[in-house]
């Protein structure tokens, strides 16, 4: 899977060293393919074999045998693809040039055939439910679900039926809306991350835009933690503000968000910890960061900052002075200066503490990164922090930098430092829930909140990164949760959570499912999809474990029966809540 078969043809008089370099990889060393001998005799030439990789494109390096460069080619191989690289040599120069041989696979039919599966069930339900929806239809339901009930009641002696027409039909027409304020777009976001997240941790079809990158960058499964994260942040201020309406006091909510905390720490750390793989887990290999336990962080301290300045009653403000506009900032004050305190934190700590063997202010991924000149040096000061302070076999061992730059130093993605970007992306959140509660009603004004939200965002990213991936005072970098990954992933999530509120609830043009229901039971899902992940019907034994399609159907079943779990646990109104 991801890789394809090479061929080296060698026609000189002379051994040669083939190597090879990734395109995603900044300032790399070139790597070792293999050494093809001389030819035997002129008109022979000599050949071997090598496996390549296809997930990005490559440029390979052909040297004498004084390491003397002879030639480079960049191409990018396709999956199971044949090619052959001629090394010749033509009026004394050396030629290099690339065949294909065997045509490749199309990897990407699988992901075509999976969409076009769930666009027609999706077509194929909004299709029944116009249906039902028909009054002809619920005529003729209405009258079988009648004759069948009154049958039913007189066959068992029960007396004469009591149930309405609406009982009759609950279980074929949807259930109806919820009298509550409850926004089912915050729902529906946070179950859309949720998804994608369990899609991405069962494998993603192993295609490599499913897995984190490898460093600076974002793939898909970049994008759905912090949006977790952030919408996690959004309901910290509604729930609040409903509750202290209700007459809760703060102490009281303080007991209950610390408590909270704990309960999501202890899980992330005992039940659902990636050292399971190596064995028992034991104190001298127990990982401690991790994605629960980085969200009860960000919750605790996001939380408390909230209940030190949140308003039980915003409809006593008046709206005449003339910094009213910025009632969502201005009266949150003391908490968006720790917020900013706290990042002001971040950029000492990274930019400014010394790291032994290293330059002050590294962010890239050592290995051969930087021309292998700082292999120790993963991370920078993050890595160096989370060493320092948990120990090397109490964080992650195979961070996702090992892919492509062959890092060796165990680094963690959820680790001290990042800890104080994820509480920024959790307040970012947060701000969006304080509009919704200014302008409540006021749906014009709180999209275009939203969207000039997502616009600052967008600026101060293209300011950190200068529009390039590797090249910015801040690259986008989801191991670091660099500055720049959450100003971009904010400022993503006020632009999606705007189009979700307009289209489910402004207009009520959908809604929310499927994504709506396990965004009623996160916690669960999230729990269940990692402790059950190896069982029956999640996971069972492939055929072909190197096939994309096979791995893809296996992932997107996994996540659907998610899915309809969370579905039907709505149906039977249980929710998990900690």
């Amino acid at each position: 899977m991801d890789e394809a078969s090479l061929r080296v043809n060698n026609e000189l008089d002379s051994e040669v060293m083939v190597s090879w370099m990734s395109e995603h990889c900044y300032q790399c060393l070139y790597q070792p393919l293999g050494a093809v001998p001389a030819r035997p005799g002129p008109g022979k030439p000599s050949w071997r074999d090598f496996i390549v990789s296809t997930q990005h494109g490559l440029t390979l390096q052909v040297n004498d045998s004084h390491s003397q460069q002879l030639c480079t080619v960049p191409f990018h191989f396709e999956e199971h693809g044949n090619y052959s690289l001629w090394v010749k040599n033509l009026n004394n120069t050396t030629d290099c040039a690339v065949i294909t041989d065997a045509d490749p696979v199309n990897s990407f039919i699988p992901i075509l055939v999976s969409f076009l599966v769930f666009a027609g069930l999706a077509i194929a339900f909004t299709i029944v439910k116009t249906i039902l929806r028909l009054d002809a239809v619920k005529g003729v339901i209405f009258r079988l679900g009648g004759s069948m009930e009154t049958e039913r009641l007189i066959n068992s002696e029960l007396g004469s039926p009591d149930r309405t027409v609406d009982s009759v039909t609950d279980n074929i027409l949807p259930p109806p809306p919820s009298p509550s304020k409850r926004l089912r777009s915050l729902d529906t976001f946070r179950g859309l991350s949720l998804v994608i997240m369990v899609f991405v941790n069962y494998g993603g079809g192993r295609y490599w835009f499913f897995r984190h990158e490898s460093w600076n960058g974002l793939t898909v499964a970049d994008l759905v933690f912090p949006w977790f994260v952030f919408i996690m942040g959004t309901s910290i201020a509604l729930s609040f503000n409903s509750m202290l309406r209700a007459g809760s006091t703060r102490y009281s909510l303080l007991w209950k968000v610390v408590w909270r905390s704990v309960q999501l720490f202890v899980i992330g750390v005992i039940i659902i910890n990636p050292n399971y793989c190596q064995g028992p887990l034991s104190w001298g290999s127990l990982r401690i960061p991790g994605v629960l336990q980085r969200l009860a962080w960000s919750y605790l301290v996001v939380a408390c900052l909230d209940l030190l300045v949140a308003r039980g009653r915003l409809d006593t403000l008046s709206m005449d002075a003339w910094w009213s506009r910025g009632y969502d900032i201005l009266l949150y004050w003391p908490a968006w200066l720790c917020v900013l305190l706290l990042e002001v934190m971040w950029l000492c700590f990274t930019f400014l503490l010394p790291v032994p063997g290293c330059p002050t202010g590294y962010l890239g991924p050592g290995g051969i990164g930087d021309m292998g000149l700082y292999s120790n040096c993963t991370g920078g000061a993050a890595g160096f922090i989370d060493r320092l302070l948990l120990g090397r076999s109490h964080i992650y061992q195979t961070p996702s930098s090992r892919v492509i730059y062959a890092t060796q130093v165990p680094y963690d993605p959820e680790g001290v430092l990042g800890s104080i970007n994820s509480i920024v992306m959790a307040f970012l959140g947060l701000q969006a829930g304080k509009i919704i509660l200014h302008y409540r009603d006021l749906h014009s004004s709180i999209i275009s909140r939203f969207l000039t939200w997502g616009l600052m965002l967008g600026i101060i990213s293209a300011i950190l990164t200068k529009c390039s991936r590797d090249e910015g005072f801040i690259p986008v970098n989801k191991n670091l949760w660099s500055l720049s990954y959450v100003t971009t992933l904010a400022c993503l999530a006020f632009v999606l959570l705007s189009v979700v509120y307009y289209t489910v609830d402004v207009k009520k043009w959908w809604s929310g499912a499927p994504f709506y229901y396990p965004g009623m039971n996160s916690i669960l899902v999230y729990v269940g999809h990692e402790v059950f992940e190896e069982y029956f019907p999640f996971h069972w034994r492939m055929t072909n474990s190197q096939s994309h399609a096979e791995h893809l159907t296996q992932n997107l079943v996994a996540t659907s029966i998610w899915v309809f779990i969370s579905f039907v646990l709505y149906r039977k109104r249980i929710f998990w809540k900690i």
